[in-house]
């Protein structure tokens, strides 16, 4: 009997320590699980958390040679690193877009390719028409008369390299200072800027050169800040908007999985919501965009590192931004052109594995390819437009012969790309 009244209370002991770990391993997996889910799900709250320590092998050790590191930015928080898009800067204003990326049809699911690809491999006059806006052409004339003519009263630390500063003007704005570490680095930024606009790629922020001497109107009253950051007088500079409430962006999940693809199949875009398509199609923009810049620091990055860092596509990519209205902001593009083609045998596979993976694009992007191609004027275009719009460009310069040789080839290959694409889904 009492063998029998021993064994039942070691049962009954038993049972309650294992209902009680029960309970806590439920209450920490729940806990968890809302961290996860705020993360993988569009327009939730993202709760901090601390990021994954990386290997001491990473990318950015790697660059320590070639680019200065540059700060990275965090999800969760806002940030604030360029300028007003989307908020009200002075009397100007960014346009944001037709729909709140909150808006109930831009949480509409599709199934299907319906409403979202027309001729085989092109996204749909419809979602080009909920795109969000980013900086038109107007503002960024606006923007950039307003910043020639005004004063900058302050100089402050930020904008990511120690050598960059926050600048703020006498009309109210701000903008970023950016002094590379050579020439090289700001004619890069200038002209990836400017072959945006050529592509119809609204979403790079608004830019200007500037020379620095603390004796002209625009400079002088930050002497000694000038004096401070140990800039050499009469170096050319390049200004660019400051972006406000900025939030960082996470490859999406068809170009973050191995594998990776976009292309105008049912399984790459069932069961997405119409925001979520939206942000593709600024991706497929962004990949073509470092294509043809042959800018590493951004993406393609993020697919070197892969090798040593399984979860890198799972972070924040570098120097990529998102407004609350859901417009993608490429920034810092210093790597693009003049340099990323210095080191392009070293890139170049990273940034074919990338263009592989996508076959849907913007109608006007493909257009505007077409046109250089057809008309093998890419860099002629580009210098007429660079030259027409910026009275400091022949201090800064151009692409050598044989940089603008390797734009026009790019060019080529983009062409060649998408009507592989085409040929390759024109039954759809």
């Amino acid at each position: 009997m009492r063998i029998a009244l021993a064994r039942s209370l070691v049962v009954f002991f038993l049972c309650s320590c294992a209902s009680l770990l029960y309970v806590w391993t439920g209450l920490v997996e729940i806990g968890h699980g809302r961290s996860k889910r705020a993360l993988g799900t569009p327009g939730a709250v993202v709760l901090t958390r601390q990021p994954d320590k990386q290997s001491p092998k990473t990318f950015r050790a790697l660059l320590e040679g070639h680019v200065v590191h540059k700060a990275r930015f965090s999800a969760h928080k806002n940030i604030s690193n360029h300028t007003g898009y989307g908020s009200a800067t002075g009397n100007l204003k960014v346009e944001q877009t037709n729909l709140n990326t909150h808006n109930s049809n831009h949480q509409q699911v599709h199934t299907g390719l319906h409403g979202l690809v027309e001729d085989g491999v092109f996204w749909s006059d419809r979602l080009e028409s909920l795109l969000p806006r980013g900086f038109s052409n107007a503002h960024a004339q606006s923007w950039k008369s307003e910043t020639r003519a005004s004063q900058i009263v302050s100089l402050e630390k930020g904008c990511g390299r120690t050598s960059n500063r926050l600048a703020r003007f006498s009309n109210g704005t701000k903008a970023c200072v950016r002094y590379g570490i050579n020439p090289d680095q700001v004619q890069g930024e200038t002209l990836s800027y400017y072959l945006a606009s050529l592509l119809g790629i609204p979403n790079l922020p608004p830019l200007v050169l500037s020379q620095v001497n603390p004796n002209s109107g625009q400079w002088s009253r930050v002497r000694g800040e000038v004096m401070d950051s140990q800039w050499s007088e009469n170096a050319v500079v390049s200004l660019t908007e400051w972006v406000s409430n900025l939030t960082g962006v996470v490859t999406p999940a068809p170009l973050r999985q191995e594998g990776r693809r976009l292309h105008p199949l049912r399984e790459d875009l069932d069961n997405r919501t119409t925001g979520e398509v939206l942000e593709l199609v600024q991706w497929t923009d962004l990949i073509l965009f470092d294509y043809l810049t042959a800018n590493f620091d951004r993406l393609v990055s993020n697919v070197f590192s892969l090798q040593w860092d399984s979860r890198v596509m799972e972070r924040d990519t570098s120097n990529l931004h998102k407004v609350p209205s859901g417009g993608l902001v490429f920034i810092d593009n210093e790597a693009g052109l003049v340099h990323g083609y210095r080191v392009l045998e070293m890139w170049q596979k990273y940034h074919e594995t990338l263009l592989s993976s996508v076959c849907l694009f913007r109608k006007i992007t493909a257009s505007r390819i077409f046109d250089m191609h057809r008309l093998q004027d890419a860099a002629a275009r580009l210098l007429i437009l660079y030259r027409d719009s910026e009275p400091l460009a022949p201090e800064l310069g151009f692409l050598s012969e044989d940089q603008a040789g390797i734009l026009q080839n790019r060019v080529d290959q983009l062409y060649k790309h998408i009507l592989n694409c085409k040929e390759k889904y024109s039954q759809f």
